[in-house]
């Protein structure tokens, strides 16, 4: 059993899901992936291992990011949320309780930190 805390990174654009997930796995935590909100509302359903969803807010599908962090808020209260975009400006008015808002384009360093903080 992996003692590693689980990273759930959603984001639509395959190239930056694969840096932020190299980001992630860097700074010692287990990945998982999905490409939109409603694969990643699947995989959440069939775990109880994820701490933290790493979402970006412009996606297609049924749901943004933003709606997708209120859903896991909703359903999965424990669960941290930080949630990224590099055209909206995001504030903690507009992400549920405890969300954290995240700049793209991030560095290693700051993803590193806030996932330090936030699962500590």
């Amino acid at each position: 059993m992996s003692t590693k805390l689980v990273v759930l990174v959603v984001e639509d654009e395959a190239l930056l899901r694969m840096n932020a997930i190299d980001m992630i796995e860097d700074a010692g935590f287990e990945v998982l992936e999905a490409s939109n909100a409603d694969d990643a509302i699947a995989i959440l359903e069939g775990r109880d291992d994820i701490r933290v969803v790493f979402t970006d807010i412009q996606m297609p599908g049924s749901m943004d990011g933003l709606k997708l962090a209120r859903a896991v808020r909703g359903r999965w209260p424990p669960i941290k949320i930080i949630a990224t975009s590099g055209r909206v400006n995001v504030s903690s008015t507009d992400l549920p309780d405890g969300g954290r808002f995240l700049a793209k384009p991030y560095t290693s360093r700051d993803v590193t930190n806030l996932l330090t903080e936030i699962t500590a």
